[in-house]
């Protein structure tokens, strides 16, 4: 289920009408960089040995340094 040429094109215009002729390549611009974090982001997830995985089993993380530990310790 693909886009006709068609489609393409109503979308193009639509998105013109809403965002400007000379606007439209900067809204193009942000969105592209937009989905490059995205996909860079989901892509450090999958990474093994990230914090989230060690989470997922159960393995806690290093207290953080500075000798006092949060609690309701004096």
């Amino acid at each position: 289920m693909g886009l006709s040429v068609w489609e393409i094109l109503i979308l193009l215009l639509i998105a013109a009408i809403l965002f400007g002729a000379g606007k439209l390549p900067q809204v193009m611009g942000d969105l592209g960089k937009s989905v490059r974090a995205f996909k860079a982001g989901w892509s450090e997830d999958d990474a093994p040995g990230t914090a989230a995985d060690n989470t997922a089993r159960g393995v806690a993380a290093p207290p953080p340094e500075g000798g006092r530990r949060s609690g309701t310790e004096a």
